[in-house]
C-alpha cells in the first residue's frame, strides 16, 4: 500500500509544472556553477604556478640573506569548484621575512571588491537557498491542498492509515526533489573528470559527504513543509508559515547567531593586537635604553679619579664583560617582547575559538 501511494505521489510530482521548473533551474544553476568553478580553479592554478616560479627566481637572485624575503603562496584546492567558502575572503600569499609576522594577504576580493558584495553562486548556495525553497514549494499544500480540492475524503475512503499517507507524501516529495539534485550533480562530476581536475580519494570523499549533507538539508524542509500542510487547513496559511520559517532558518538564525556571539564575547581586532605589541615593544626599548644609560653612567663613575692611561686599561680589561652584559640585557628584553606577543596571539586565538564555538552553538537552531 505504501509503495502504491509513493508511486502515485511521485507520478503527480513528475508530471507537475513545479518539477519541470525545479529540474530546469537546478540543472542550469548547478552545471553553470561547476563550470565557472572549474574555470576559476584552473586560472588559480596557473596563477599559483607562475607566482611560484617568479618567487623561486627571485630567491635565486638574492645576494644577501640579511634582507632576504620570500613569499609563500596558498595552493588552490579543488573543492573550491563546488564550495567557495572563505576561499575568496582569505589571502593568497604570505610574506616571510624578519621584520613582520606571517599572515595571509591579497585575497581575491581585494582585487575585485564588487564580488565581496555579490558573492559567487556555488553549489552550497544552490542547495541552501534554491533547493530548500523548492522543498517548501513542493510540500506546502501536500495535505491541505487535497483537502481544498476535495480529494482527501476520497483517499481516506479506502481505509488508508494516516501515517502511511503522510509517509507517502514525504517520500514522494523527497524523490521528486532528489532527482533535480542528483542528475545535474552527476553531470557536473563528469564535467570535472573530463577537465582532468586533479582529484584524489579525499576529494571524492568530500564530494560524497557534501552531497549527503545536501540531501539531509533539504530533507528537513520537505518534512517541515509536510508538517505545515498537515497542521493547517488552508494552503495559503501553510505557505506563509513555511516561508516565514524558511527565512528564519536559512537567512536570519545563522547570521544572528554569529552576531550574538560577537556581542557576547568580544574579540580584539588584529589592529588592536598589533597596537598593543608595538606599544609594549616601544616601552621595552625605552626602558632598555634608560637602563643601559644608567649602567654606563655607573661604569663611568667607577673610573672617576683614574688617569687617562688607567681608564684605557680599565676599559680594555672590562670591555668584553660589559658587551656581554649589554647583550644579555638586550636578549632578555627581546625575550620579554616575544613572550608578550605570543601571549597576546594565544589569547586572541582562544577568544576567537570561544566566540566561534558560541556562534556555532547559537546557529545550530538552524539546519543551515
Amino acid at each position: 500500500m505504501l509503495a502504491i501511494l509513493i508511486q502515485k505521489e511521485l507520478k503527480a510530482i513528475l508530471l507537475s509544472p513545479k518539477f519541470a521548473a525545479t529540474f530546469a533551474t537546478c540543472a542550469v544553476l548547478i552545471l553553470l556553477s561547476i563550470f565557472i568553478g572549474i574555470q576559476d580553479y584552473r586560472a588559480a592554478v596557473r596563477q599559483y604556478e607562475a607566482a611560484q616560479q617568479l618567487n623561486e627566481q627571485e630567491m635565486r637572485e638574492q645576494t644577501s640573506w640579511r634582507v632576504a624575503s620570500s613569499r609563500v603562496y596558498r595552493r588552490p584546492d579543488a573543492m573550491q569548484i563546488l564550495v567557495s567558502g572563505v576561499n575568496n575572503d582569505i589571502g593568497r600569499l604570505a610574506l616571510v621575512n624578519a621584520m613582520e609576522s606571517i599572515k595571509l594577504r591579497n585575497s581575491s576580493y581585494s582585487d575585485d571588491p564588487i564580488f565581496a558584495v555579490f558573492r559567487f553562486i556555488d553549489f552550497v548556495f544552490i542547495v541552501q537557498v534554491v533547493l530548500s525553497l523548492f522543498a517548501i514549494l513542493f510540500t506546502f499544500d501536500a495535505v491541505n491542498g487535497e483537502r481544498e480540492g476535495g480529494t482527501l475524503k476520497l483517499v481516506f475512503s479506502n481505509a488508508i492509515p494516516r501515517a502511511k499517507y503522510i509517509l507517502a507524501k514525504f517520500f514522494g516529495s523527497w524523490l521528486g526533489l532528489v532527482l533535480p539534485l542528483l542528475i545535474p550533480v552527476l553531470l557536473g562530476i563528469l564535467m570535472i573528470m573530463l577537465h582532468r581536475i586533479p582529484a584524489d580519494g579525499v576529494f571524492w570523499l568530500k564530494v560524497a559527504a557534501l552531497i549527503g549533507m545536501s540531501i539531509l538539508f533539504f530533507t528537513f524542509f520537505i518534512a517541515f513543509g509536510v508538517l505545515m500542510s498537515s497542521l493547517t487547513r488552508s494552503s495559503s496559511i501553510s505557505f506563509l508559515l513555511a516561508l516565514v520559517m524558511w527565512v528564519l532558518f536559512v537567512l536570519i538564525i545563522p547570521r544572528a547567531g554569529v552576531m550574538a556571539a560577537g556581542q557576547i564575547l568580544s574579540v580584539p581586532s588584529v589592529a588592536e593586537i598589533e597596537g598593543q605589541q608595538d606599544r609594549f615593544e616601544k616601552e621595552s626599548w625605552d626602558k632598555h635604553m634608560k637602563d643601559m644609560s644608567a649602567r654606563w653612567r655607573s661604569r663611568e663613575a667607577q673610573m672617576e679619579g683614574m688617569s687617562p692611561e688607567q681608564r684605557e686599561a680599565y676599559r680594555d680589561e672590562h670591555e668584553w664583560e660589559w658587551l656581554e652584559e649589554e647583550d644579555q640585557a638586550r636578549k632578555a628584553m627581546q625575550k620579554e617582547i616575544n613572550d608578550f606577543s605570543i601571549k597576546l596571539n594565544e589569547d586572541l586565538r582562544n577568544r576567537k575559538a570561544q566566540q566561534e564555538r558560541l556562534g556555532f552553538a547559537l546557529s545550530r537552531f538552524s539546519p543551515a
